[in-house]
């Protein structure tokens, strides 16, 4: 208990400083400097230092879970409307509610041997699952208590490496530049999951630590204007807080808000950079996930949505129906898998942080 009225203390004193216009400045390498900027304690780093910052915690404040107690959905009392982070890999179909990964970031599981890790950073509203080594000792990864750009920097156990969520690599340490395996990741509410998949595990409460999942941390945050640790590139083209699934190539990246996709399912065959891509979302059901049109033989598909068929989203042109993981499940090209985008949920002011010429799609 104690643990956490500290964790409150130290959310509600990071509100105070962003309402009273702080901002962090850091000075030479070593350590974390009292104005709330990091400093280079182990070696070169690949983002700008100075915007490192320290979110308060501190490493392993927030404990991240490993290997942690999964339940069958009908042993579930989660809300319909909570936003789940679901996985479907090596056959394992499994959801991570947001309402503990709120409190934990990050999730280390053990699928059919495969190291895999889930996470999910509140701040900026993204979630990504990422396939880790096999031949680790400790495939294990935490929190470190550092933010870049408001958003989540992991640490491995294994070299105490640094990664950026959103950058999708290693920033420090002996794995700087390293980019993990990603892993296609569904986010969407536990309602529109249960109808995806019925038989779904799903992560339990029962996570050995003493959490009032039922409560979000961090105020009305996911709402209003602020920002709890400000960013170099504010960009006022959207309501900051909302939810966009972004893409990005090379050179360019645009992003699709989820609001503005059609009630039912909507299918937006695009193409960025020459890439032909296909996004797939719906407002109501509160998903969007995007992956690339051309097959391994270099046929480039052309999609239509397909209603009230969950898992299946949309078809293409010769009537092969795909799923939400863009896996052909049944007709001519069954079995054949899209190949995921470099793509996420996230909330608009993460996304333009990170991407300072980012497009917004219009509907």
């Amino acid at each position: 208990m104690q643990r956490i009225t500290h964790y409150f203390a130290t959310i509600s004193f990071i509100f105070i400083l962003v309402s009273c216009g702080s901002s962090g400045t850091s000075d030479s390498a070593g350590t974390v400097s009292s104005s709330g900027s990091a400093r280079s304690e182990s070696g070169v780093w690949s983002v700008p230092v100075g915007l490192i910052r320290d979110g308060g915690p501190g490493k392993d404040g927030i404990p991240a879970l490993r290997n942690p107690r999964i339940i069958n959905a009908n042993q579930s009392d989660l809300a319909d409307n909570e936003l789940v982070t679901g996985v479907v890999y090596k056959n394992v179909v499994r959801a991570y509610p947001h309402n503990i990964l709120n409190w934990h970031e990050i999730v280390n599981e053990t699928y059919l041997q495969d190291n895999v890790v889930i996470s999910l950073c509140p701040l900026t509203g993204s979630s990504m699952g990422w396939h880790v080594g096999t031949n680790l000792e400790e495939p294990y990864y935490g929190v470190s208590g550092l933010l870049y750009e408001s958003n989540l920097i992991l640490f491995d156990r294994e070299t105490d490496s640094h990664w950026s969520q959103m950058l999708k690599q290693g920033i420090n340490g002996s794995r700087i530049d390293e980019v993990p395996q990603d892993i296609q990741v569904v986010e969407t509410t536990w309602g529109t999951w249960k109808a995806m998949y019925p038989d779904t595990d799903i992560l339990s409460e029962n996570t050995g630590f003493t959490r009032d999942y039922h409560v979000y941390p961090y105020g009305n945050f996911r709402t209003d204007t602020r920002l709890i640790f400000s960013v170099q590139n504010f960009d006022q083209r959207l309501h900051p807080k909302e939810r966009v699934l972004g893409i990005r190539t090379d050179d360019t990246s645009r992003v699709y808000p989820l609001e503005n996709f059609s009630s039912d399912i909507q299918v937006i065959n695009d193409s960025l950079d020459g890439e032909p891509v296909v996004i797939v979302g719906s407002s109501d059901l509160n998903f969007a996930v995007a992956f690339k049109r051309m097959l391994d033989d270099g046929t480039v598909m052309e999609f239509s949505h397909v209603n009230e068929e969950l898992p299946i989203v949309m078809q293409d042109e010769f009537g092969t129906s795909w799923d939400v993981f863009g896996r052909a499940v049944a007709g001519e090209r069954e079995g054949s898998q899209l190949e995921i985008t470099d793509s996420y949920i996230a909330y608009w002011f993460a996304w333009a942080a990170f991407h300072n010429d980012a497009e917004i799609y219009e509907f």
